[in-house]
């Protein structure tokens, strides 16, 4: 069979995989006999987990309905919940259908829980910038990478890659047998393609996807990264998990984090310090975690990786142009200060207080004398052998 299904006693949840696209019921007869076998012996809600479930015929949605129909007559107590994710597109819209069949049965969309800042940061107005970022970023990253095991003809996945510069930058310094590029926002997709298509890259796989269920095979690639996305998400566990999954044993994965109360910027710096500590207090507002660098390696360990590897790095004023750096700041002052703080109901005396610090960081950027820093933790480690 191309799907699979178990059930998950621990989480009372049955876990659908894979492609259903039986020719007949005889096909699903194995799902039947397991909600039959299920739903005697439990009590209280049944989870139908749906969000690796790749594709669905109308045979098996069919008989899907029957055997939830069946099971809501001759157990009425009983509570079902199916849960799905926006990356498989038509999986909300179909399975409303069966929403329909009785009031015990819900539909969620796991990924309204699970990224509960991520409209924020895919404000399309925030594109432009990450390029900057990165072009700051990999001045010190390109010479990091080895460090970490990164060589030349490996599989690579680079997991939340957003608007996919990174992915271009490896792709043309590292030169990898293979380089799968995914994300969750559409839109970051849309551009990634288009800045591999400007410079003529065509060796970039790029999947639309959810970081905390894979539609990936186990112990595919050699080198996994997953670049300032661990601290945007309410459930780091759950990205680490997966990338722990597809990497294979012996292979390494690469996280990047920051920890935004430590930047810095001399002069002005008591009012940088304020503004940055409150940009960490709002980031956890939106159930974000931008101090999150310095936890990586417990986050790494608990993971079930071993060979857990750290440092650090300051991207400042003094790497490249100060007015890249500024221009930065500017895009974070006006998401942050923006719309962040207007969603969270801040204050007029607060907001006008927040931007100030963004502007004297801006200023301590420009200054001929001045000084301004933005800290980076990366993280390594290996999938045990």
């Amino acid at each position: 069979m191309s799907f699979s299904v178990r059930f998950d006693d621990n989480n009372q949840e049955i876990v659908f995989a894979g492609v259903m696209r039986p020719k007949g019921a005889r096909e699903i007869a194995p799902v039947r006999e397991l909600v039959e076998q299920v739903v005697v012996r439990i009590s209280g809600t049944l989870f139908l987990n749906f969000k690796k479930l790749n594709k669905i015929n109308n045979v098996a949605f069919h008989e899907l309905a029957a055997i939830l129909t069946l099971v809501c007559k001759q157990q009425p107590d009983l509570k079902i919940r199916i849960i799905v994710s926006s990356v498989v597109g038509w999986a909300m819209r179909k399975f409303k259908v069966i929403g329909s069949i009785s009031p015990n049965i819900h539909i969620e969309q796991y990924d309204n829980d699970f990224y509960p800042g991520q409209g924020v940061l895919e404000d399309g107005g925030f594109v432009p910038i990450l390029r900057t970022q990165t072009k700051m970023t990999w001045r010190h990253e390109r010479r990091i990478l080895p460090r970490h095991g990164l060589k030349p003809g490996m599989h690579v996945a680079d997991i939340c890659c957003g608007i996919g510069d990174f992915a271009v930058l490896l792709q043309k310094e590292f030169k990898p047998d293979r380089l799968v590029a995914l994300d969750h926002a559409k839109a970051s997709l849309n551009y990634a393609r288009k800045v591999a298509e400007d410079f003529g890259i065509t060796d970039i796989e790029y999947i639309y996807g959810d970081a905390s269920a894979l539609l990936l095979d186990d112990n595919q690639f050699d080198f996994v990264t997953c670049r300032h996305a661990l601290q945007v998400f309410n459930k780091p566990e759950l990205i680490l998990k997966e990338l722990f999954r597809i990497c294979r044993p012996g292979g390494r994965v690469y996280v990047t984090n920051e920890k935004n109360s430590h930047c810095l910027g001399e002069p002005r710096a008591d009012s940088i310090a304020w503004t940055y500590n409150e940009v960490a207090r709002l980031w956890g507002d939106f159930e974000m975690d931008i101090e999150l660098g310095p936890k990586s390696r417990r986050l790494l360990d608990e993971a079930g990786f071993d060979d857990v590897r750290m440092e650090s790095f300051m991207v400042t004023n003094l790497d490249g142009d100060p007015q890249d750096f500024a221009d930065i700041i500017q895009a974070w002052e006006d998401v942050y200060a923006g719309k962040m703080s207007a969603e969270r109901g801040d204050d007029q005396e607060f907001v006008t207080r927040f931007r100030q610090g963004f502007q004297d960081h801006i200023y301590a950027a420009l200054h001929p004398k001045g000084y301004a820093g933005w800290p980076i933790w990366i993280a390594s480690a290996r999938k045990p052998l």
